[in-house]
């Protein structure tokens, strides 16, 4: 029988990026079973209510808690020693202020230590306060929050406007500053091409393909996913892209987005024309280049050679045409499951999802449908609570297993982001469940893999590339390409 603790600590704050890392610590010690490291906000009380733990009476949001179900008592001992120690290595002090007490505000932090730039990870609720804080202490600001009000987002862009700061966010997951990787990045080398990305993990693929073909970049500045539609109107897109047209290191810039809102897309093209350096798009949307087409546009027009992208085939993939059923997209990233939604919708029709191309192809709340779906396991409604995919991919890991006993599925395509706040060490439980499913799967199961990532990451592309293929996956650096060798096998009339 298993046993469970739960230990509260009032007034320990600590974000979320740092729990969310924490959790997984203790969920890969040997004998837990389940285990959440959480703020007992409202919400998380309920996650946590839902995993089977008893939450004590009079917890509130800036109250820490530490839940761990385990095989024995040893278990459970060893996952809370892991806690603490993670928790103790993420507390260590900087000594950045020497002997003076450390600010108690983002605004006082700033100043005392001449910060141009505050990466605010807070609960959506108190992220404006925090972030406003930051700006009028002359500061820009990495907004990692989501679930940021869109009338919230457009007060802070219009305060940054007028301070001349920029606001990357809010639910910015992806940048690159002068060399240094914020929130989830890959390690790729520095060159002349800047890029303001309105996506976090389609900005990702975009960097990765442009290492992959020996180009660098200046920065990355994200805008956040919600910057290119009508409500926000592209407001930091315009400011991030003044910024890299004005840096001497800059000689050529790339914006990345999820499908954009025309209006706006055609708003932020007449200014970019008058900037004085190339400005190419990369936008997804019906009728667009895929990211993989526009970074090979790009690299035609600054007169490079495009690769051949890396890939990893499998061995035992079936006959193209041979499978019968339908494309499961089981994602991490957003902007990857919408590219793979429009190139598959191409020959496939109509594709149901959490986050779908039209309204009426919205999945149900159990996102289940025995014709082609696309599911975003990174999206809002599915990370409320928990650790977002890339760093647990529990939910997916199960989903998988389902749909392997699942006789309508025909074949399974899946991405793996790597790099900097990613997992450590993906590929191997992912191996193990491509093995399980195959091994399952009363049928051939072809699996495809995007995987997005350098050799310079902490993971390793071709490491991780060759584990997979070696598991039974066909892997692509490509996201464009998996998709298109996913579709190979249910043939183009499907």
């Amino acid at each position: 029988m298993s046993i469970t603790h739960v230990d509260l600590r009032r007034g320990a704050y600590h974000d979320s990026v740092t729990l969310l890392q924490v959790s997984r610590t203790v969920a890969d010690v040997e004998g837990v079973e389940a285990a959440q490291v959480a703020m007992t906000t409202e919400l998380n009380v309920e996650v946590l209510t839902g995993m089977g733990f008893e939450i004590p009476q009079g917890a509130g949001p800036n109250d820490l808690v530490v839940a761990v179900r385990a095989v024995d008592e040893d278990a459970v001992a060893a996952g809370l020693a892991a806690a603490a120690s993670a928790l103790s290595a993420k507390a260590a002090p900087s000594g950045g202020f020497g002997d003076a007490p450390a600010p108690r505000t983002t605004s006082g932090a700033v100043r005392v230590g001449g910060a141009e730039l505050a990466l605010i990870s807070v609960p959506g609720r108190y992220a404006t306060t925090e972030a406003l804080d930051a700006i009028t202490a002359g500061a820009s600001v990495m907004l990692f929050s989501d679930n940021v009000p869109v009338e919230d987002e457009v007060r802070l862009k219009d305060a940054a406007a007028a301070a001349d700061v920029l606001v990357m966010g809010p639910d910015c997951g992806t940048a690159v500053v002068g060399g240094v990787a914020l929130g989830f990045a890959n390690v790729v080398g520095a060159g002349p091409i800047g890029m303001v990305a309105a996506s976090g993990t389609g900005a990702q693929q975009v960097m990765c393909l442009l290492d992959a073909a020996g180009v660098g970049i200046s920065h990355c500045l994200g805008v956040g996913g919600r910057d290119l539609k009508t409500a926000v109107g592209g407001r930091s897109t315009r400011q991030a892209l003044a910024a890299l047209a004005a840096d001497p290191a800059t000689t050529s810039i790339v914006v990345v987005s999820k499908p954009p809102d025309e209006e706006v897309l055609t708003d932020l093209e007449a200014y970019a024309a008058g900037l004085g350096l190339p400005v190419r798009w990369a936008t997804l949307g019906a009728g667009r280049p895929d990211l993989t087409t526009a970074v090979e546009a790009v690299l035609e027009a600054e007169g490079r050679d495009v690769p051949q992208w890396p890939k990893w085939l499998s061995d035992s993939d079936p006959e193209p045409g041979s499978v019968d059923g339908s494309l499961r997209g089981l994602f991490c990233g957003g902007t990857l499951a919408d590219e793979a939604m429009l190139l598959a919708a191409e020959s496939l029709g109509d594709i149901r999802s959490n986050i779908p191309l039209r309204d009426d192809l919205a999945l149900g709340s159990d996102l289940t449908d025995a014709g082609h779906l696309v599911i975003d396991f990174g999206d809002d409604g599915l990370t409320q609570g928990r650790a977002h995919p890339m760093i647990d991919p529990t939910l997916r890991m199960e989903r998988i297993a389902a749909e392997a006993q699942d006789p309508t599925c025909g074949v399974l395509l899946l991405d793996l982001v790597l790099g900097f706040g990613a997992h450590q060490d993906p590929a191997a439980e992912l191996a193990d469940a491509i093995r399980a499913a195959k091994g399952v799967a009363a049928r051939e199961l072809p699996v495809v893999v995007a995987v997005i990532g350098t050799d310079g990451d902490p993971q390793g592309l071709t490491r991780t590339g060759e584990t997979l293929a070696a598991a039974g996956a066909s892997v692509f650096l490509s996201n464009r390409d998996a998709t298109r060798h996913a579709l190979t096998f249910l043939g183009s009339s499907r």
